[in-house]
């Protein structure tokens, strides 16, 4: 071979070899974009040596009113305290907001994918959204995303974290029993009381139905009837059919507790309304009427006075430490502003996420973050009870509380607490 051969040889040779650098950085270069490897200090999406980008997917505005909007507030609240302290393992926060899915799952699909694509978030803090569409991208992209976990899209997955749970378990996982174990004791017992459960015509209505029901009877309590015939769409102008269902569902007479499985004020309203002018005198239960809004509407507010409301943390007149605490953080970024359920998941949501963070260590990527949370993760704090991953992915945290509207104000009936699920029946 000539002189001249060799040359083109060797040429050729190193143009190879170039490429295949240019190649490997490039991929390296993709891998860190994605999250996938780093060192934690710029190597993984939205991590800095001195900052954690994160942003949130919530239900804003929709086109039934329904919003979640103040778990916007809740989450900076609690990012902002974390910052004044320094940060966590000397990185702050960097919270850019949260995205407006107007309740539905394709927008939610488009805010996620633009969180990660092109706001480069390390993660997504807080989502709140019934419909939330954003689930498998998030989960195929193994980014880490925190809020309440209403539905079956939360449930099963390596990168959801609800801030109590999965509320959707499948037969055979753990269903939650601390509702009708707290009314138990707020009752003074379960023994020979009787319970009677009201859903819509809906498919989570009535799951909840079978969940709550199962709650009731884990605590002794007999259920002498479970109603899904309400139309969900709007209430139904004549009360009377179910009323009178009602009161003669045990053996002719009234059940000790009704318990309302309705999504809506209106629905309530309407139910216990036509109960009591029928003379109804025993326990009202729902999960949506801790609400300061309602107090603002006179009729509204006499319709629910001595209404049992179940929110899954600790009530805002408690006297816990950490609820005094979320009071003055969230009194320090947005003064005078109501505490509502929604921006208590926000709050709580970023809580459980800077905890996450804080077990991690300074070496952050998404993997180490997951493999953390994934990890035998375990907290307790008195504002939510308690989370445990990874087998809250799968079933609820079993903690809540209960509060009844008296006079006109809301009061502690029992603080948060924590109980044992059971299957799924």
């Amino acid at each position: 071979m000539g002189r001249q051969a060799v040359r083109r040889r060797s040429a050729r040779l190193a143009g190879l070899v170039a490429a295949a650098a240019l190649a490997a950085a490039g991929c390296a270069a993709e891998q860190k974009a994605a999250g996938g490897g780093g060192s934690g200090s710029g190597g993984t999406a939205g991590v800095t040596a001195t900052t954690i980008k994160v942003g949130g997917v919530l239900t804003k505005t929709s086109a039934s009113g329904y919003s979640t909007k103040d778990a916007e507030i809740g989450a900076r609240a609690r990012f902002q305290r974390a910052n004044d302290a320094g940060g966590v393992h000397g990185r702050k926060i960097e919270f850019i907001g949260a995205e407006d899915d107007n309740q539905d799952a394709a927008k939610g699909d488009a805010a996620a994918k633009k969180l990660v694509q092109k706001d480069g978030v390390f993660a997504l803090v807080p989502v709140h959204g019934p419909n939330f569409g954003g689930a498998v991208f998030l989960e195929q992209q193994g980014v880490p995303w925190f809020g309440w976990a209403t539905g079956p899209q939360w449930c099963g997955t390596r990168t959801g974290f609800g801030y109590n749970g999965c509320l959707a378990p499948k037969p055979g996982a753990g269903s939650q029993t601390w509702w009708g174990n707290q009314m138990a004791e707020l009752l003074g017992g379960s023994e020979g009381k009787t319970v009677y459960v009201q859903t819509t015509d809906s498919s989570g209505s009535k799951y909840g139905g079978r969940t709550i029901s199962q709650s009731f009877e884990a605590a002794g309590f007999e259920i002498v009837g479970i109603n899904s015939g309400l139309p969900a769409a709007a209430p139904p102008p004549d009360w009377l059919p179910y009323v009178n269902k009602i009161m003669t569902s045990d053996d002719g007479k009234a059940p000790d507790v009704v318990v309302s499985i309705i999504a809506g004020t209106k629905f309530n309203v309407g139910l216990y309304s036509a109960l009591k002018k029928a003379g109804y005198e025993g326990v009202l239960s729902d999960a949506t009427s801790y609400d300061a809004a309602i107090l603002k509407d006179r009729a509204t507010a006499q319709a629910l006075e001595g209404v049992i409301a179940a929110p899954m943390f600790e009530p805002f007149e408690s006297e816990a430490p950490e609820i005094t605490q979320l009071r003055a953080d969230v009194e320090k970024v947005a003064p005078g502003t109501v505490l509502t359920q929604h921006l208590a998941i926000g709050y709580w949501s970023a809580d459980i996420f800077l905890k996450v963070l804080e077990q991690t260590g300074k070496d952050l990527t998404r993997e180490r973050f997951l493999a953390t949370a994934n990890g035998s993760f375990s907290y307790e704090n008195a504002g939510f009870g308690r989370i445990q991953y990874p087998r809250d992915h799968n079933e609820p945290n079993g903690c809540g509380a209960l509060v009844k509207l008296e006079g006109g104000v809301f009061k502690v009936a029992k603080n948060m607490k924590c109980f044992e699920n059971v299957p799924l029946k």
